[in-house]
C-alpha cells in the first residue's frame, strides 16, 4: 500500500473518531463510527491474503448491523421523546438496543464471535487499531450514555465476557487470538463498572490500551505470531522478551504491576454497590 493511500486512511481514522468523541446530535455520532468503518477496511485486507479479505468481510458485516442498530435506537429514542441528543436516552426499549449494539461494536460477548477472527486474519499493526482506537469511539458513547443504559444487560455481559475471554484464551496458540480474547475480557471488567462509575472504566480502557499497544508493538518488533516461535525470541532479543513478559503479565493483572490497579479499584467499587439480593 502506498504511503498517500496509508496517510488518508489514518486521517479518516482520527476524523472519524474526533467526530463521534465530540458529538452531541446521534447522526453526528453515527457519521463518525461510519467513516472510521470504512477507514480501516483497507488497511485489514491490505495483505490479499483470503483470510484477511475473508476478516475484512466479517468486520464490514458486523461493524454495518452494529451502526444500523445504534440508528434505530436513536431514531426510537427520537420517536418517543423528540430528542436527538446523545445524553437524552430515557426510552427503555431504545437503550436495550443501543446497549446490545454498542456490545457488538466492541466485541463484548455473546457478540464476540467476529473479534478473534478478524484479528487472526490481519497484520499486528492493524490488530493494535483494532483493539486499542477503534474501540475508543463506542467507549465514548457507552461513557456518555451510561446512565440510561440498562445495568442488569450490562452486568450480565460482562460476566459473560470476563468469563469467556478467560477460559476460550487458554486454548488457544496464535498470539493474536490470545490478545483478541484478553481484550474481551478487559472489555467485561469495563462493561460492569460503566454504570456505577464512568470515570473508572474509562481510566482501566486507557491502561488497557496502553499495555495492549506495547505487547503488539514488542510482537511486531520480533516478528512473532504463534507461541512456538515465542519461546525461542529471548536467544535473540532478551531485553524485548522481558518487557513483552512483564506487559504480558500486567495485561493479566498481576500485582504490583499497573494492570491490577483497574481491577482492584473496580472489586473496590463494586463492593459498595449491594449488589446482591438481601437476605431474608
Amino acid at each position: 500500500m502506498n504511503p498517500q493511500a496509508k496517510l488518508i486512511f489514518a486521517i479518516s481514522l482520527i476524523l472519524g473518531t474526533t467526530i463521534t468523541i465530540s458529538s452531541n446530535h446521534w447522526i453526528m455520532a453515527w457519521t463518525g463510527l461510519e467513516i472510521n468503518t470504512l477507514a480501516i477496511l483497507p488497511l485489514i485486507s491490505k495483505s490479499h491474503h483470503p483470510r484477511a479479505i475473508e476478516a475484512t468481510t466479517k468486520y464490514f458485516l458486523v461493524q454495518a448491523a452494529a451502526s444500523t442498530l445504534i440508528l434505530f435506537s436513536s431514531m426510537t429514542n427520537a420517536w418517543q421523546t423528540g430528542q436527538w441528543d446523545i445524553t437524552q436516552m430515557t426510552c427503555p426499549t431504545a437503550c436495550l438496543i443501543l446497549t446490545s449494539a454498542i456490545a457488538m461494536k466492541l466485541g463484548l460477548a455473546p457478540f464476540h464471535f467476529w473479534f478473534p477472527e478478524v484479528l487472526q486474519g490481519t497484520s499486528l499493526t492493524t490488530g493494535l487499531l483494532l483493539s486499542t482506537a477503534m474501540k475508543f469511539p463506542p467507549m465514548t458513547l457507552l461513557f456518555m450514555t451510561s446512565q440510561s443504559l440498562n445495568p442488569t444487560l450490562l452486568v450480565t455481559m460482562a460476566v459473560l465476557s470476563t468469563a469467556l475471554g478467560g477460559w476460550m484464551g487458554l486454548n488457544q496458540t496464535q498470539t493474536r487470538k490470545i490478545l483478541a480474547f484478553s481484550s474481551i475480557s478487559h472489555l467485561g471488567w469495563m462493561a460492569i463498572i460503566i454504570s456505577y462509575s464512568p470515570k473508572l472504566a474509562l481510566l482501566n480502557f486507557y491502561l488497557y490500551a496502553l499495555m495492549t499497544a506495547a505487547v503488539f508493538l514488542a510482537l511486531n518488533s520480533i516478528n512473532t505470531t504463534k507461541l512456538s516461535t515465542l519461546m525461542t525470541t529471548w536467544t535473540k532479543t532478551p531485553a524485548l522478551s522481558a518487557t513483552l513478559m512483564l506487559s504480558l503479565l500486567s495485561l493479566a493483572g498481576l500485582p504490583p504491576l499497573t494492570g491490577f490497579l483497574p481491577k482492584w479499584l473496580i472489586i473496590q467499587e463494586l463492593t459498595k454497590q449491594e449488589m446482591a439480593p438481601a437476605a431474608t
